[in-house]
Parts: C-alpha cells; sequence; structure tokens
C-alpha cells in the first residue's frame, strides 16, 4: 500500500468507525455506512487500495474479529482458484493484482505484488478458520517452482510493509564434482565432506565461509544447496542486518510457511562482517546474540534450522563466540588458489607467479586481463 493509501486507509477507517464518513452520500451519525457503498475515492486510492479497504470492513467493524495471513512466494498465472464457497466481489488488475472474495463466516484478500509474489489473508468469526482458509488459498495460487538437475529452488526473503516475503526462484547451481578444481585443495576437502552430509550427520547449525572476496563462497553454496536439496531447502535473506534487528522479522522466518515441507532449512547470510566480528558485541548489540541464540539458544530449539554465514574477515577477526567448539557444523577458510593450483586451473601452458582468486582465474580466462596486470596484492574480486 502506498503512503497516500495507507493515510487514507486511516481516515477512512476513523470515520467509519466515528459514523463520520461522507463517501458516496451523507453518513448517519451513529451508524456507519456500508463500505460496500463507498462510491468514487480520491486519487491518492488505486483500485488494489480499495479491494483492501473492502476487505478489512469485515474485521474493523468486528464482524470478523480474527485474521490470519499466509505468504505466497509464486502465483500461478492465469486465473487464480479460490476456496469453495468463495464469491468475488472485487479484483483488480494494475502492475499488481487483488481480489475480495467472501464465504460463509469469511472474507479474503489475495494480493499479488510484482514481480510476482504476495499473500494471501483472510479475516473470519473464529481463529481457526480464518487460519484454514487462508493457507487453504495460498496453496490453491501457489505456482510450484519446478527443479531441474542443474538449478535449485531457492528461497529469497525480505521485509515489505506486509511483513516479511519469500519469493521462491529456481537458479543455476552446478554439482560439486564440477566445481572442486575450483578450489585450494585443503578447502575442496573440506567443502566435499560438507556436500556429503546428511540430516542424520548434523551437529552444530551454523556455517562459516570466511575468506578473501571472489573465493568462490557463494559459489559453494549454490552446489550445497543442490547436493542438499532432498532433505534441506535453502533460503537466502536479502536484508541479514534487518532480520537480526527485528524480533518480529526473525520470528516470521524462523517460523515461516514451509506448505508441508518437513525437510531442514538452511538460511543463507551473506557477507555479515559488521555481525560477528570481534567488536560485534559493542557494534551490532542484540543482534549478535539473537543469531546465537537462533544457532543454539531457545530460538532455534525444535527448528530444523541450519545457518550459512559468508564474510570477508579473516578468523582472528572474528568473535570467539561465533567460532566456539560445537557451534559450527563446518567452518571454512575459502581461500586463493596456490600458483601452481591456478596454472593448473587455467591450463594450456599458462603459468602464474603468485596465488589468484577464483574471480581472478575468470576473468583471465574471458580476456579482461593480462598475467602483466596482475599486482602482487590480489584485486577485491565479483561475488562467486
Amino acid at each position: 500500500m502506498t503512503e497516500n493509501g495507507a493515510a487514507a486507509a486511516r481516515d477512512l477507517l476513523r470515520e467509519f468507525a466515528e459514523g463520520t464518513s461522507a463517501l458516496g452520500g451523507p453518513a448517519v451519525p451513529g451508524a456507519p455506512r456500508p463500505w460496500s457503498d463507498w462510491g468514487t475515492v480520491e486519487d491518492g486510492v488505486d483500485v488494489v487500495t480499495i479491494c483492501q479497504f473492502l476487505f478489512l470492513a469485515a474485521f474493523a467493524e468486528g464482524r470478523e474479529p480474527y485474521a490470519h495471513m499466509a505468504s505466497v512466494p509464486a502465483f500461478k498465472k492465469g486465473a487464480w482458484r479460490l476456496p469453495e464457497g468463495a464469491k468475488v466481489l472485487r479484483e483488480a488488475q494494475t502492475g499488481q493484482r487483488a481480489a475480495y472474495a467472501v464465504g460463509e463466516g469469511w472474507s479474503l484478500f489475495l494480493h499479488r505484488y510484482y514481480p510476482g509474489h504476495g499473500i494471501a489473508v483472510v479475516t473470519a468469526r473464529d481463529q481457526e478458520t480464518a487460519r484454514k482458509v487462508s493457507r487453504q488459498a495460498a496453496k490453491l495460487v501457489r505456482r510450484k517452482v519446478k527443479e531441474r538437475d542443474d538449478r535449485v529452488s531457492l528461497g529469497f526473503w525480505h521485509a515489505s510493509a506486509n511483513g516479511a516475503v519469500n519469493q521462491e526462484r529456481a537458479i543455476e547451481a552446478q554439482d560439486w564434482s564440477e566445481l572442486r578444481r575450483n578450489y585450494a585443495a585443503p578447502v575442496a576437502e573440506q567443502l566435499e565432506r560438507l556436500m556429503e552430509l546428511k540430516a542424520a550427520d548434523v551437529s552444530g547449525k551454523l556455517i562459516l565461509l570466511h575468506g578473501p572476496p571472489g573465493t568462490g563462497k557463494t559459489t559453494a553454496l549454490r552446489a550445497l544447496g543442490r547436493s542438499w536439496r532432498e532433505w534441506c531447502r535453502t533460503d537466502c535473506v536479502l536484508d541479514p542486518e534487518r532480520l537480526l534487528s527485528e524480533p518480529g522479522y526473525l520470528l516470521e522466518v524462523v517460523m515461516g510457511e514451509a506448505h508441508g515441507d518437513r525437510r531442514w532449512r538452511l538460511l543463507i547470510l551473506e557477507d555479515c562482517d559488521e555481525l560477528i566480528r570481534g567488536e560485534a558485541k559493542h557494534t551490532a548489540g542484540q543482534a549478535l546474540s539473537r543469531l546465537l541464540n537462533l544457532t543454539d539458544g531457545l530460538l532455534g530449539q525444535g527448528q530444523n534450522i541450519l545457518v550459512a554465514i559468508t564474510t570477508n574477515e579473516p578468523l582472528d577477526r572474528l568473535h570467539p563466540a561465533v567460532v566456539r567448539p560445537g557451534r559450527c557444523l563446518a567452518q571454512i577458510e575459502v581461500d586463493a588458489l596456490s600458483a601452481s593450483e591456478a596454472s593448473s586451473w587455467l591450463g594450456e601452458g599458462e603459468r602464474v607467479a603468485r596465488p589468484m582468486t577464483l574471480a581472478e582465474l575468470y576473468a583471465f580466462k574471458a580476456g579482461r586481463e593480462g598475467l602483466g596486470t596482475i599486482t602482487a596484492e590480489p584485486a577485491t574480486g565479483q561475488y562467486l
């Protein structure tokens, strides 16, 4: 909802509650007009917002005092199937799409944002109906993301004005066997052991990948999602600082809709340098504490959640609480390839005189730089 729309909504709610609304005609004091008789509304409120206003009526007036929201990571294209008995009263399609429908003792609001995710919200006379119908509605309109052998379904979480949103995408993820040569021998051995883990092998809930930029930490996590997809689904949090600073958002992600999926969950938090370096207790405040609580505190109890963190910080600069024994399932320093490994990676008789990151090797192979321009100090590489 836009800022103008939100302000208009507040005004309308107050006016209807006070019986002073003049929309669609004169209001009778003490007897609010039915919300379906609004008529024309100012330009600051669009048709999607009108659908939402109408939907809110039963909740605001107390006829349906219970509400439940289910997120929809990806909406199906075409016509929406609705729960049995639903009657559509309003439907709007702009850049977004919304529908307001009613059933016996409940109201439904479906809202698809750009670029395809959204929510299903239900108000009802009792809590169980609100929960049941919202989940059913979300299931009916949810598009399943098909997985190919070379792809893995990844959920992308972010906070929005309507709460936590999780949008699923199928992203390319190479098999580990194709990637092993991209890592120095000691790193590859540790990553291979991690790739081969099963649910029964989990001990510790934190996976820490640290090392210089461009060494392939993100690439390794994509491959991990593919290797584990039979027993673990993978989500990436786009705003990790906000996740760990807002308890409500954190709980929504931790307790989020699983759509009947009983697998473990892997939450990826990238570039969390500020949260886990040595002075984090002073600079990040409660964020570090919540992260630790999620991995082995009360918040993580009963939740089959693993947290994977990437950072460019060296191990000796990380907070000791993060790397203490028993907390980490894996703690891997992803470093550059040695000069001999880099030469072997390039092949065709190429020779380099110093260690090189994976990003540098790809850049050189693509012809974006020559050996003569590679300096003694590794440059910051692209994300891999």
